[in-house]
């Protein structure tokens, strides 16, 4: 087979590099790629925001199966304009894919559909949240109802704090455009976990589940980023609570997508607080999650990625079951000076080959680039480190000793990866 891989993340590249180890799988095409995804596959240059420029290249490729990773290209219509000419892709329809592009959407279809989430109101004017924030206890969650690349999200500490934040998105000041709708929601306390299943819009195929760090500060603290890390263990879902989220939210998602005549295909992420309450969906993403992309997939056996992605093409998700490693892994990120505000590029990138030889341990580029042949950051986050190990405490060990390694210029990252986990595991040993 050969597979184009539309994207230049640090999930595309985990992507490319799963795909890679199947024996069926003869070329990967990458676009646009990266500067690590270029020793894996051949990367073309492409628009990631312009239709017409994706499909170019889909149609002078013709692979035999296109992967999409962004959420941009999923919510201009990819996957309905390549379906269009008769090619297989993974991934969900437009319409589908608004479960992401709409976080007022997804909150209105879970309404319709009973699926449990945060109490909420949407506001189309700085006047309604005004008006709304009398029904709100801090702190307040104030969300865009549009993409925002993971940074949409702001909880604020006081009333007086929400408003501002709703006002500053409602100008533009946020994301570089006004948004028409913005949703309050209350705070949630729990853990959070992010649990993917992949779809052929009827059937389910569970993958393994994750935590993601949104925060760029240790101990949760600072802005909303893209991912500072993950890990993922077996761990984090009991096979009961797995079962009782598929029961009454995977399958309720899927169901209703498909009665409201939008099927849902390719893979749902669903962002869960494990609250008091039980289980309450925090967001839907309609993508593979980043970086818990790049701490899921090394966990599959060889092959696996793509006999599930076939199969959600195919029809016959219900016909797999997945074969997994004994092992768990954590996931770090190394993330440029300022982010997730405004970065600088272009500094070189030096220890990779080092960092490497560290037992257990893969580096996916997130945002690099070859400039005259060298490496260089080319993002906010530059690179996710993953660690492989028997044991939580011994695959952090490994992501941390590589990243010790590694140097360009305003590095930073994380030291508190699953330590929570670490302390809760020891706490009860």
């Amino acid at each position: 087979m050969k597979i184009l891989v539309i994207g230049g993340g640090g999930r595309e590249h985990a992507l490319v590099w799963a795909l890679r180890q199947s024996p069926q799988v003869q070329e990967v095409v990458c676009a646009p790629g990266n500067g690590g995804i270029a020793a894996l596959a051949r990367c073309v240059p492409v628009r990631q925001n312009e239709l017409g420029d994706m499909t170019r290249v889909a149609l002078a490729e013709q692979p035999d199966l296109t992967v999409i990773g962004p959420e941009v290209p999923l919510s201009l219509g990819l996957v309905d304009e390549l379906r269009a000419h008769g090619m297989r892709v993974f991934g969900p329809a437009r319409d589908a894919a608004k479960l992401e592009s709409s976080k007022v959407f997804a909150k209105e279809f879970m309404q319709r559909h009973q699926i449990p989430t945060a109490h909420y109101a949407v506001c189309r004017s700085h006047q309604e949240v005004q008006d709304a924030l009398e029904y709100f206890h801090p702190p307040i969650v104030v969300k865009a109802d549009g993409l925002a690349a993971g940074k949409g999200v702001v909880i604020c500490a006081s009333k007086e704090e929400a408003d501002e934040a709703a006002g500053r998105m409602f100008s533009g000041a946020s994301f570089g455009r006004s948004e028409s709708q913005v949703i309050l929601e209350e705070f949630l306390e729990g853990e959070e976990i992010s649990w993917l299943v992949m779809t052929d819009g009827k059937h389910l195929l569970p993958l393994a589940a994750a935590q993601d760090y949104k925060r760029v500060g240790e101990g949760d603290t600072g802005p909303n980023t893209g991912g500072m890390g993950a890990y993922s263990t077996d761990q984090l879902l009991e096979p009961a609570m797995r079962d009782w989220l598929v029961a009454h939210i995977a399958q309720p998602v899927i169901d209703g997508m498909a009665a409201e005549e939008t099927p849902f295909t390719g893979v749902l992420y669903c962002g869960l607080m494990m609250t008091a309450r039980g289980p309450v969906v925090l967001e839907f993403n309609a993508r593979f999650g980043d970086p818990e992309t790049e701490a899921i997939l090394p966990r599959l056996e060889p092959g696996e990625l793509l006999t599930a992605l076939n199969a959600a093409v195919d029809g016959r998700v219900d016909q797999v079951e997945l074969k997994w490693k004994k092992a768990v892994a954590v996931t770090v990120i190394a993330a440029s000076e300022g982010y997730p505000a405004s970065v600088s590029t272009g500094h070189a990138i030096t220890g990779l080959d080092e960092a490497a030889k560290e037992p257990g341990v893969t580096i996916f580029h997130s945002g690099t680039a070859l400039r005259d042949g060298n490496l260089v950051t080319a993002g906010g986050r530059v690179l996710a480190v993953t660690g492989m190990a028997e044991t939580l405490q011994q695959a952090c060990d490994r992501a941390y000793a590589a990243l010790g390694k590694l140097r360009f210029d305003g590095m930073h990252y994380r030291r508190d990866i699953a330590q929570r986990a670490l302390k809760a595991a020891k706490e009860n040993s």
